[in-house]
């Protein structure tokens, strides 16, 4: 153990140990809040050490709470009894308004990472990359995703501000976002060539499997030789869809493992009855995937069923618990990792393609195909719609530019 780690541990012991001595000198008095506060601290820590996706490095999580107990006195609205009761509520509520964005945390604010189409995120023009300095008037500086979506989430006309940073601007924007009842998005379906179908997947919501399915059926019986799925801007959906919906490719092999330290590891596998399409399949995936839409972009790549073309994706995939406490409030812990078929963690790892390609932002392309080169700040040449488009065609083996 070095020196700063033992420190570190005396440090904590200390202030444990003055905290609890505290409460017995001034007596009746005031231990019983300061007890229950402390008791709540050591249910925490043995709730993370006991469910965490991995085995915890606990001086890492101790110094980490000594120092938000410190600079954090006010309760956090998504982990606070009040906070609790309200997700609680819009579980069971359907008709909770949203807003259409996936977050995920980067440099230790919320960031989008994708936004479904026609929602009131894209109504605002927010966009996949846009970082949240605050949300409703909370800075969003170690605030959780949880947090985040809660304080997104109300009733269906109500708005919220937010204040987004974007790249190329030092102040941000102030953004007004007005809650809906989203309807699950459409498959866009498009034909690229005679006998070749693109479907475009915004989410991958219950049911989307079993649609895919039916696509792929009407696909075979028009002759349609090659299927291109777009995942690109997919962050939504449970895993399950995932699973099912590569069963319709995938003969043989693994999808994906499940595994944490208090979850037992589930091995979903291939089930060659479900298989309805056999002829060749490509996956286009970027930055934006996520999720469950990672699931079954491994599950592709890793089975040699297909190409998987695009940009690397954030890394999302896991299974988080809510665990409440004895006074009311909760954690939302990850508890369980997936894998791709060759071990590695989703979450940490990503998936990356089999083909590299970046594309630069619609409004970014003048519609040539021989347009300027993109910018020396990006590290490959920057692809707009049709460019992206010519190099997936070479790619996969069938198109030519």
């Amino acid at each position: 153990m070095n020196r700063a780690a033992r420190i570190g541990i005396v440090v904590v012991s200390v202030v444990i140990f003055c905290y609890a001595g505290l409460g017995h000198v001034l007596g009746r008095a005031t231990d019983d809040k300061a007890y229950k506060s402390l008791t709540v601290y050591g249910e925490v820590l043995q709730k993370i050490q006991q469910d965490y996706v991995d085995d915890p490095n606990m001086h890492t999580v101790t110094a980490g709470s000594s120092t938000a107990c410190s600079n954090r006195l006010t309760p956090n609205p998504a982990t606070s009894p009040a906070g609790i009761r309200r997700i609680q509520k819009k579980v069971q509520n359907s008709g909770t308004g949203e807003t259409g964005l996936t977050l995920s945390k980067r440099y230790g604010y919320v960031i989008v990472l994708s936004v479904l189409p026609d929602s009131p995120g894209t109504k605002a023009g927010v966009r996949s990359g846009d970082i949240f300095e605050s949300i409703g008037g909370f800075t969003t500086r170690d605030m959780s995703v949880g947090q985040a979506l809660n304080l997104l989430s109300g009733q269906p006309g109500t708005g919220i501000k937010v204040a987004v940073i974007r790249r190329g601007k030092a102040t941000p924007d102030e953004v007004d976002l007005v809650r809906e009842k989203l309807a699950t998005p459409k498959i866009i379906v498009q034909k690229a060539d005679p006998d070749i179908l693109v479907l475009r997947l915004p989410s991958l919501d219950a049911g989307r499997a079993d649609e895919v399915r039916n696509r792929l059926l009407d696909a075979e019986k028009q002759g349609i030789r090659k299927v291109i799925v777009d995942l690109r801007e997919c962050g939504r959906g449970p895993v399950s869809e995932a699973i099912s919906l590569a069963r319709l490719f995938v003969p043989s092999g693994t999808i994906t493992t499940l595994r944490g330290q208090t979850v037992s590891a589930q091995v979903f596998s291939a089930e060659p009855k479900q298989v309805v399409w056999r002829n060749t399949v490509s996956v286009l995936i970027d930055a934006t995937t996520s999720g469950a839409a990672e699931v079954f972009a491994s599950a592709i790549v890793a089975n040699h069923r297909g190409d998987v073309v695009g940009e690397r994706t954030f890394g999302l995939a896991s299974e988080q618990k809510l665990i409440t406490m004895d006074d009311g409030a909760a954690l939302i812990l990850t508890v369980a990792n997936y894998y791709n078929p060759g071990g590695k963690s989703i979450l940490e790892e990503g998936i990356t393609p089999t083909e590299i390609v970046r594309a630069v932002p619609e409004d970014s392309d003048s519609g040539d195909d021989d347009a300027a080169p993109a910018p020396e700040t990006q590290k490959e040449p920057g692809l707009g719609p049709r460019r992206f488009r010519r190099r997936i065609r070479s790619s996969t083996g069938r198109w030519t530019s």
